[in-house]
């Protein structure tokens, strides 16, 4: 039922300069696949077919990774390289992929409300942010266990993980009523909330199931922390209105956004997958 996944990609990675000052963010890569690569799979693996990408200023590599380099296919053709192709020319052929521009940054919730021409206003649709990127090796990936979850609350769904108390301030925050293991009924969301104020250690991560009704929500949300559209604050409206879960997901998530995370997440793909191979 979950067939389209947004990625919000208009951001400067300013934590990342002067590496991003010419690179999208997105296309920092672990390994030799860019972050935004392992989203686009992540999203294939649970059902999504078209992937939507919310760009900016500079993002233009985006668009050439997923699409065929004709020149870069002849040079290689028939040489042991061409392998080394494979996974993005599957992605390309059974994917649609679709963009338009942020012009502004506004925020999260700006962002995924200028998606709604890319995703329609009348079918759930799944977000995922790149730079969170997460990993599940004995078993499904952090989508496909969120559509799993869809199929049978049918509301919107954040992914949520515990953090440590000093860091509540860099996250979205929520609390509510575990109706299941791991499953949330959620009560109150906080974005960037003190330590001292968090209504919990449950952070919100860049994993989200959305419902349509949550478009009309954003088009009337204030300016929240930082004068930008908050996510959290449509999300905490929806939750009055009807239900919101947040799920503690099966497996690993690295916050590639940060230089410790983006070298946490290189050495275990590298000790953990290509070792392996």
């Amino acid at each position: 039922m979950i067939k389209k996944c947004l990625f919000p990609a208009a951001g400067y990675g300013t934590r990342f300069l002067p590496a991003t000052k010419a690179m999208p963010k997105e296309m920092l890569p672990i390994l030799t696949k860019p972050l935004i690569q392992y989203g686009v799979e992540e999203a294939y693996e649970a059902g999504c077919e078209i992937m939507a990408t919310i760009t900016g200023r500079g993002k233009r590599a985006i668009t050439d990774h997923f699409d065929i380099s004709y020149e870069l296919e002849h040079q290689i053709e028939g040489t042991p390289k061409e392998s080394l192709l494979t996974e993005i020319r599957s992605l390309i052929s059974t994917c649609t992929f679709t963009y338009t521009p942020q012009h502004e940054m506004k925020g999260l919730g700006d962002a995924i409300n200028k998606g709604k021409v890319l995703v329609g206003k009348n079918a759930p649709f799944a977000v995922i942010l790149a730079d969170d990127l997460c990993v599940n090796p004995d078993g499904d990936g952090v989508l496909k266990q969120m559509v799993k979850l869809y199929e049978k609350y049918k509301c919107s769904i954040v992914a949520i993980m515990e953090v440590p108390k000093d860091q509540v301030s860099s996250y979205g925050v929520i609390s509510g009523k575990e109706i299941e293991k791991g499953i949330f009924m959620l009560d109150n969301m906080v974005e960037k909330p003190d330590a001292d104020k968090a209504p919990s250690n449950l952070a919100i991560i860049g994993r989200y199931i959305l419902t349509p009704d949550i478009f009309e929500i954003l088009e009337n949300t204030k300016p929240g922390k930082n004068g930008e559209i908050q996510i959290t604050d449509a999300l905490l409206t929806q939750a009055k209105k009807g239900m919101v879960l947040g799920y503690k997901f099966k497996g690993k998530r690295f916050d590639c956004g940060s230089l410790d995370g983006f070298v946490e997440a290189t050495n275990y793909f590298y000790n953990n997958i290509e070792k392996k191979k």
